[in-house]
């Protein structure tokens, strides 16, 4: 039988598709991991509504994204880089039988619901599910390609790109792009809906409310700690060797995370506190995404560490200034995906150390220009962002549907909202 060769650069691009096919499959996970921890840390009597939660802001996140979305994120830029446009469906992106534009469509997919589902711990167990749709598919249609064509248009093509890329702005996997821009509309979620009832005594100290079931808490971190290696070294879009040290820098920075988020809660609370080393292990994987490509082992330690610190004093901040945060979003997702993304300007290595491009880091001597052009994308963002999350839940709370009502809320969402127990079968059983 005679055999059969395939030319080096096809068999390049089918190993960046299969790779790149993986890795929105890991990402994927992390809806699971979302879920999983969002559940965990909040009461059972709502466990089935912030299930429904996170199924719902993907499947319909999933459709505005690739209805409208992606055409403003990835089309043809307009208006100096401040959005593109290709088209309804985006056929401009996804047109004939190209196996690479399905496949980055897919993989991109998979990043604009992570930050739609990045805003449903903050606003836990008061919502109701109708603003909760209503707010994921504004995000995923609109908050999140908009400011996403700043900083990634470019990713589809040279006439894609978006003035703070054109700038030199470096976000390699999204602590910006993705984490902020869900941590700052959650935040605003937080402020529009106010605080759990009974989350804070009449003497301002506030009240603990405790999770239900760390076990499945625990596990969600363990999958979204699995997703992002998918998330950072699939962001090369290719199957090159450096996505094992993307993979590599990923891991130290949660383990670094992990570790000093343990140490400061254990100094300020006394006790080793499971649910703030879980956060700190998010926080360091939040804070490596965007630098993860640039920096050195070593640097994604110290950018871990830091991060670690920075999750559990936010939690403490937030508490004193009554905004409740009921799985710490805000501390993960929007406080270390701007210390991620100004760590870039600080440890961006050289190139004479085989990492980096023409910007380097401060630490390395390459001025404050480069930290200048990361600072000024964490404030554009941050102004976006945060002004357009409380815009749509202010609007939600003046139509009157934005936050279930008192008696709903003690008697929890899950048999109020849905008309189903999440842990009936348990009951059932225990009582027989």
């Amino acid at each position: 039988m005679e055999a059969t060769t395939i030319a080096a650069p096809e068999v390049q691009t089918n190993l960046n598709v299969v790779w790149t096919l993986i890795a929105g499959i890991l990402v994927f996970t992390m809806q699971a991991g979302f879920a999983l921890v969002e559940t965990g840390f909040t009461r059972a009597k709502n466990a089935a509504n912030i299930m429904m939660k996170n199924l719902m802001d993907f499947a319909a996140g999933s459709l505005a994204f690739y209805v409208i979305g992606a055409a403003l994120m990835f089309g043809v830029t307009k208006a100096a880089g401040w959005f593109g446009w290709g088209g309804l469906g985006m056929p401009s992106l996804a047109t004939g039988e190209g196996v690479w534009d399905w496949t980055f469509l897919f993989f991109q997919t998979m990043f604009c619901a992570t930050a739609a589902t990045i805003v449903s711990g903050a606003v836990a167990e008061r919502i109701e599910f109708k603003s909760y749709l209503i707010y994921s598919v504004l995000i995923s249609a609109f908050v999140y390609p908009v400011s996403g064509h700043w900083m990634w248009g470019g990713l589809a093509g040279e006439g894609s790109k978006g003035w703070l890329e054109l700038m030199g702005f470096h976000d390699f996997a999204g602590s910006t792009v993705v984490h902020s821009v869900g941590g700052w509309i959650a935040l605003a979620g937080a402020i529009a809906l106010g605080p759990r009832l009974g989350k804070y005594r009449p003497d301002g100290k506030a009240n603990p409310i405790p999770g239900h079931n760390l076990v499945i808490g625990t596990l969600g971190v363990f999958l979204l700690w699995i997703g992002w290696f998918g998330f950072n070294p699939g962001s090369y879009t290719a199957g090159i060797g450096s996505i094992g040290r993307v993979a590599m820098t990923t891991n130290l920075a949660a383990c670094a995370g992990t570790i000093a988020a343990l140490v400061t809660a254990w100094i300020i609370m006394g006790k080793p506190d499971l649910t703030m080393a879980l956060n700190g292990s998010l926080a360091g994987l939040v804070a490596i995404t965007a630098p993860c490509d640039l920096v050195t082992a070593n640097a994604s330690i110290v950018i871990g560490l830091v991060a670690g610190v920075l999750v559990v004093l936010s939690v403490f901040s937030l508490d004193k200034l009554h905004i409740d945060d009921p799985v710490g979003a805000v501390s993960v997702h929007c406080v270390n995906g701007v210390w991620g993304t100004l760590a870039v300007g600080l440890f961006a290595a050289p190139k004479a150390l085989s990492y980096g491009n023409e910007m380097v880091g401060l630490f390395y001597g390459g001025g404050v220009n480069f930290l200048g052009v990361q600072l000024l994308g964490v404030a554009v963002t941050a102004a976006w962002a945060f002004g357009m999350g409380l815009a749509i839940f202010f609007a939600l709370k003046a139509l009157g549907i934005l936050r279930v009502d008192p008696k709903t809320e003690l008697k929890g969402l899950d048999v109020t909202e849905h008309g189903e127990d999440a842990y009936a079968s348990f009951q059932f059983f225990s009582n027989t």
